[in-house]
């Protein structure tokens, strides 16, 4: 199995821990509020780690500029308004529309940067984002836990889903190309969390910024901090590993598995056992991973 196809799925599998992880904290501290806190964290030890391995050089001043961008397209809006639509439509429900971003990048990657796809890959990529929405598109039962539970208008949070899938294609179609170049993954996913902060915080400095949360207990601070690292520090670093060696549209496929991965995670979290049609669409996930990878 490729190497880079591997840490795609590390990806998908650190964001389905979030996406289960983040939901009591975000609905506490608001979407904005949680992203800012976890960005300006994983910043602070992304510098560390590059102090201390001596993995400062080879950033051009332009190739700031891309990944500044790809950090606030992807993780500012991407990541922000992913959140808003976990703390109204609970994980399960936020991840459908968030696996959309696959075929959006695929799209993005054909039209922007030329990337042809092998027929069976293109297959691969197809039956694979059904049967992530077959997996959590199933009705969830009267008595759902309250990880499945809505708190506001479905639409709004669907449609706060959709840019948060369009956000992600976009900051992934822009770093690519850097990528492929054999940056850094640690450097890249520095510069792009660290803008995406710079420009939150910016944001919170203003007045018409979100309000603050009025207190944050401890076990919400150890759950952003927790998100934060899996998230951000491993699962963004993982995935920008990935966009070095294999084509957007089947990186962000993979990646876009979470929602089938946090079926078995939900499962133990809340006692609950998924629906069969939820098995079903896992089932299908597993049989378009198998013809990306025999592609």
């Amino acid at each position: 199995m490729p190497l880079h196809e591997l840490a795609a799925l590390g990806t998908a599998t650190c964001w389905a821990t979030t996406g289960l992880m983040a939901a009591d904290a975000v609905r506490a501290l608001g979407p904005f509020w949680f992203n800012l806190i976890r960005q300006g964290f994983v910043t602070g030890l992304l510098a560390l780690i590059l102090t201390a391995t001596g993995g400062w050089q080879g950033l051009e001043p332009a190739s700031v500029l891309v990944l500044s961008a790809s950090g606030i397209i992807g993780i500012l809006l991407g990541d922000t308004f992913n959140f808003a639509a976990v703390g109204r439509l609970g994980p399960r429900r936020a991840g459908a529309i968030f696996a959309l971003n696959a075929p959006m990048a695929a799209v993005m990657g054909w039209a922007f940067l030329g990337e042809r796809l092998p027929v069976q890959a293109g297959l691969g990529i197809a039956v694979t984002a059904a049967g992530v929405a077959l997996a959590i598109l199933g009705r969830p039962r009267a008595d759902a836990h309250r990880l499945e539970t809505l708190q506001g208008g479905l639409m709004i949070g669907a449609l706060f889903g959709l840019a948060a899938a369009a956000g992600q294609a976009a900051g992934s179609l822009i770093a690519r190309p850097l990528m492929t170049g054999g940056l850094d993954p640690y450097l890249a996913s520095l510069f792009r969390v660290g803008a995406s902060g710079l420009a939150m915080g910016l944001v919170a400095a203003l007045p018409a910024a979100p309000p603050r949360p009025a207190a944050i207990s401890r076990l919400t601070l150890a759950l952003t901090a927790a998100t934060a690292i899996i998230g951000l520090l491993i699962g963004m670093t993982l995935f920008l590993y990935a966009l070095q060696g294999s084509q957007t549209g089947i990186i962000a496929t993979l990646s876009a598995t979470s929602p089938v991965i946090i079926l078995p995670l939900l499962w133990l979290r809340t006692g609950q056992r998924p629906t069969a049609m939820s098995f079903a669409g896992g089932l299908l996930a597993v049989l378009g991973l198998g013809l990306i990878f025999t592609r």
